[in-house]
């Protein structure tokens, strides 16, 4: 019974797969009973079907858009002071104790946060989007990925570089994307469609559709 309850749920979802048999129900039912309390908390918190974890803040709520089924882990910060709205798509997914920073400092108001259908990140990842962040559909990464959406100035040696302030460029990843654990994008790198990054890459420049990336600095490694 609670297999097919937790098998219909993810078909609502638009989730393909076959829950294993070996999965006992026990477990299932504690899956179950654990989104909703996200879900009632989400309700609570934003006023909103958005299943939330313990101890997530949110800034500027009233800038954030949520699709369905978005799911906020526990100890997450979400700060949506920016000029554009944060957007989340359906089926969405930011893992525990990540955070996303629009407006980093006070010189500089962030530009936003964009990230499209069925993707998600896992633990410990941290999105600097000052300088905006775009996520295409159907993206899935590993923990411990970091996002950097402007750069430091340095040219001037008259001056600290802490005073030179910074350009931004912004971080744009396409649709149907795995990205590997520890994954460093550095500002103005672009990722197209259908692309692998190996994990503990340092992503700089553009790349095509259709290629596994890695390295520091990563460069394309085969093409598919």
């Amino acid at each position: 019974m609670v297999k097919k309850i937790y098998q219909k749920a993810l078909n609502k979802r638009g989730k393909n797969y076959q829950v294993d048999n070996r999965i006992p129900s026990r477990l299932l039912a504690y899956s179950l009973f654990f989104r909703v309390i996200l879900l009632l908390r989400g309700l609570i918190k934003l006023r909103k079907k958005v299943f939330v974890g313990k101890r997530v803040t949110f800034l500027n709520k009233k800038n954030i858009t949520f699709g369905n089924n978005v799911t906020i882990e526990q100890d997450c910060f979400i700060d949506a002071y920016a000029a554009s709205k944060l957007v989340f798509g359906n089926n969405v997914k930011i893992g525990a104790f990540s955070s996303i920073s629009s407006t980093s400092h006070m010189s500089k108001f962030g530009k936003g946060f964009r990230i499209g259908d069925n993707s998600g990140v896992g633990r410990f990842t941290e999105f600097g989007s000052s300088g905006g962040i775009e996520i295409g559909r159907d993206v899935i990464m590993g923990s411990y990925i970091s996002f950097h959406s402007e750069n430091h100035n340095f040219q001037d040696l008259s001056k600290p570089i802490r005073e030179q302030g910074v350009t931004s460029k912004g971080i744009k990843i396409g649709n149907n994307i795995w990205v590997g654990a520890k994954v460093t994008f550095l500002d103005g790198c672009e990722i197209s469609d259908n692309t692998v990054v190996a994990a503990g890459a340092v992503v700089k420049g553009s790349f095509p559709k259709n290629v596994v990336i890695g390295g520091i600095p990563a460069k394309i490694l085969k093409h598919l």
